[in-house]
């Protein structure tokens, strides 16, 4: 397969292209891998499918929001959880349908914050729960036998020391473990999964 993988070379996106790495891969991200992608840039999205092509799946494990009480959360600071983790996870799809192969898959990134929230976490968990809702309603209507899961890790072991404050009580898990449900969803055959790695 012809895999597009957007974040790769973050903490999770390495370990994706890893489990994956017996097909062929092309590495996107802010600062290009193989190519240069802005997630959150509409006309950034366009330009890399028009490089890249005709891909098998894209995953996607890119993505931000910003961290901060609700009472100091401005719309402002809340914008970018919506213009990175929200929007840009769903514009990767909308934009993409025409450049995945019938019987494809698209696999976005929600995360843990939406279900067992952490102090400051309001904006990530509002657009995983969005992403969650979007993949499993745009699910029932995918054209052309292409699939679209998420997965939803939670603080992984790499970035736990990083994070602990926040993730007071958790129980962080290898990144390499994430990646398998970003490789169960590109080479498996569910579609409409939001697969939790908690």
């Amino acid at each position: 397969m012809r895999i597009l993988v957007v974040g790769a070379s973050g903490t999770i996106g390495n370990e994706i292209c890893n489990a994956l790495k017996h097909h062929e891969i092309i590495r996107a991200g802010r600062n290009g891998l193989d190519v240069s992608v802005d997630n959150t840039s509409v006309e950034s999205i366009k330009q890399m499918y028009e490089k890249i092509g005709k891909v098998d799946a894209v995953v996607n494990a890119a993505g931000g929001a910003n961290f901060a009480s609700v009472s100091e959360l401005t719309p402002e600071l809340n914008e970018r959880g919506i213009e990175s983790k929200l929007k840009g996870q769903i514009n990767l799809v909308l934009l993409g349908l025409d450049y995945v192969n019938d019987g494809g898959s698209f696999t976005l990134t929600t995360g843990v914050m939406m279900d067992d929230p952490i102090r400051m976490g309001a904006s990530a968990a509002m657009a995983n729960g969005g992403v969650k809702s979007f993949v499993k309603a745009a699910s029932i209507e995918m054209p052309r036998g292409i699939r679209i899961n998420s997965v939803s890790p939670t603080i992984v072991q790499e970035s736990f020391a990083r994070l602990e404050e926040y993730f007071v009580g958790f129980s962080p898990v290898p990144a390499s473990r994430v990646a398998l449900a970003y490789q169960k969803s590109v080479e498996g055959a569910q579609t409409g999964q939001n697969y939790e790695i908690y």
